[in-house]
């Protein structure tokens, strides 16, 4: 490479694309080399990538149901945790919201765990069940609408065909045979549909109730306990004002949601109270480090492998700067070069986690710019730690 003089003892800037060019051609000089750190790369982009999925599955399938519900504000008491770790509060409070002007209607939700006896095998397993008033449109699901009447009905129940399929082909058999009995909480109730929610991070199965058999189910709850308070506004109402107003009148133990908050208060329980959220983000930074000190390594021994050279451009009047260019252009080589097909093979990844553990995984931009992101620092730094080594590049090194 020829050095451009403006005048004998001074060079001029040398383009970024010489740092870029020489880069490229050291890393692809030692092929096996530069393959290992590409794989390095690889492996940290596919760990970034997984984490940051399963963590966002988790929070998106923790917060289903406050998501889905019809209200724009909810009331619940504050020593609850999770949804299905609710602390009831008094009926009578939740009426109270009745008075704020700008309500149009309350409601009540009821949320427990209870084992549902598999109609094939016999097997149980844990469902969550979620006790509403069939009258009063809660949740938009899929289905639910067209089996509400039935709902109305006492001893009966609903199925979320999304469920896992240890709970059996319920749907399968009520296409075949109509409505057929089974065993919930110890307790004989009647199939009478299905609809599609989905499971969450804390059940493998819903099932759908009217109150009055929650209650059954569950004689240990009172009917005048509420655990969550679901809050209908008039049509142009002005959300945070009510917020406001409803707070003035709640008692210090009703926390007063908008969906927003109630969304983000059960992600910090998975992920500030839970370990789940800890092990997750650990597993992210156990896959930057281990790719970090795979490029170090790469970047530290292709420079100390040239370390001559470098000593004969120092002598030749290039400055420090041009080297920083030639290893940052390094690491760019290596985020370019591993983060796209992890991209792409995370993409088919997703979709098999998905279908095995039946719960939506999506590859979205966001996730992948901030893996990009990620991915981009490790790399970054991992130049930085290596480039030190070039100062001890020294003019004399050549004749040695």
């Amino acid at each position: 490479m020829r050095r451009q003089n403006s005048s004998p003892n001074t060079p001029t800037a040398i383009p970024a694309g010489y740092a870029f060019r020489l880069a490229w051609r050291q890393l692809s000089y030692q092929k096996v080399r530069f393959f290992t750190a590409v794989a390095g790369v690889v492996f940290a982009c596919i760990l970034v990538f997984m984490q940051i999925g399963f963590k966002t599955a988790l929070f998106e399938s923790a917060t289903l149901l406050q998501r889905t519900m019809t209200g724009q504000i909810y009331l619940s008491d504050v020593q609850s945790e999770a949804i299905w770790r609710l602390v009831p509060f008094p009926r009578k409070t939740l009426y109270r919201a009745l008075s704020v002007p700008d309500v149009q209607d309350v409601s009540a939700m009821y949320v427990g765990q209870a084992p549902w006896k598999n109609p094939v095998t016999g097997v149980n397993r844990t469902a969550l069940i979620l006790g509403i008033d069939p009258n009063v449109d809660v949740f938009p699901f899929e289905g639910l609408s067209e089996a509400a009447p039935k709902l109305r009905m006492r001893n009966v129940v609903l199925f979320d065909e999304f469920s896992r399929p240890e709970f059996g082909p319920v749907k399968q058999i009520l296409a075949e045979k109509g409505e057929f009995p089974v065993e919930v909480a110890g307790r004989n109730l009647d199939v009478v549909g299905t609809y599609k929610m989905g499971i969450t991070f804390s059940a493998d199965g819903n099932l759908i109730v009217n109150d009055t058999t929650f209650f059954e189910l569950f004689p240990a709850k009172s009917p005048q306990g509420v655990d969550v308070g679901i809050v209908k506004l008039a049509p142009g109402a002005d959300i945070q004002q009510v917020q406001k107003e409803l707070r003035d009148i709640m008692p210090v133990n009703i926390k007063v949601m908008t969906r927003e908050e109630y969304v983000e208060d059960e992600k910090a329980y998975w992920n500030n109270i839970t370990p789940i959220g800890y092990i997750f983000n650990f597993g992210v930074i156990m896959g930057l480090f281990v790719g970090l000190v795979i490029v170090y390594q790469v970047l530290y021994n292709d420079i100390n492998n040239h370390m001559h050279e470098y000593a004969t451009l120092k002598a030749m009047g290039y400055e420090d700067s041009y080297f920083v260019k030639v290893v940052l252009s390094s690491a760019v080589i290596f985020v370019v070069v591993g983060f796209f097909p992890s991209w792409l093979l995370c993409s088919a990844l997703y979709k098999v986690v998905q279908a095995s553990i039946f719960i939506e995984m999506n590859l979205s931009f966001e996730k992948a710019l901030l893996t990009f992101c990620l991915i981009s620092g490790m790399c970054f730094i991992s130049a930085l730690l290596a480039v030190r080594k070039l100062k001890v590049a020294n003019p004399v090194d050549v004749f040695q």
